[in-house]
């Protein structure tokens, strides 16, 4: 087994992007947490308020040998609308922004060199940010693998992840997990 590697990212809800990489071969674990803030310890209503300066994000820790972090940016720039500032759909706030946080200069020109590559297939800017690692706080357990339990009766997860899913599958079918 290779050394694994990690990539914090942030596409609004982290139930909805915690849902599509659980989905991408060579991710062995996606974790929902909190990054990018002020405040320690944040809680999810804190968060939620907007007030903390953190993003909803996922922590994924993959294979580099089964998927390359390119390959892994591109599904997470095509998976979410990287070009709505501060929020998807509807859920707005800075908490909802999309973000990468590099952890060294190599991801940062991998995400850099990603967004890019994505520009071309988006009618708007991306604008999606490049942002200094911070502190990484895990979500409260009862986020994590939410569209494995009580997602699949939120009527927010059913309206938002299952088109997500589609495009995963549609776009990326090599890098879907059987």
């Amino acid at each position: 087994m290779s050394e694994q590697a990690t990539a914090i990212l942030a596409g609004g809800c982290f139930w909805c992007t915690e849902a599509v990489f659980r989905d991408v071969i060579g991710v062995s674990n996606v974790e929902s947490g909190y990054i990018g803030g002020t405040q320690e310890n944040p809680t999810y209503k804190q968060v939620c308020s907007g007030t903390t300066g953190h993003a909803e994000a996922i922590r994924v820790t993959f294979d580099p040998e089964t998927i390359n972090l390119d390959q892994l940016l591109d599904i997470f720039l095509a998976t979410h609308d990287p070009t709505q500032l501060n929020r998807q759909g509807n859920d707005v706030g800075t908490q909802y922004r999309s973000a990468m946080f590099p952890a060294d200069e190599y991801q940062k020109a991998a995400m850099e060199a990603a967004i890019a590559r994505a520009q071309p297939d988006w009618p708007k800017p991306i604008v999606t940010t490049i942002e200094p690692l911070t502190t990484w706080y895990p979500a409260e357990d009862y986020h994590q693998e939410y569209w494995e339990g009580e997602g699949q009766r939120n009527p927010y997860c059913l309206a938002v992840i299952p088109p997500k899913l589609m495009k995963l599958r549609k776009s990326f079918a090599s890098k879907v997990k059987a």
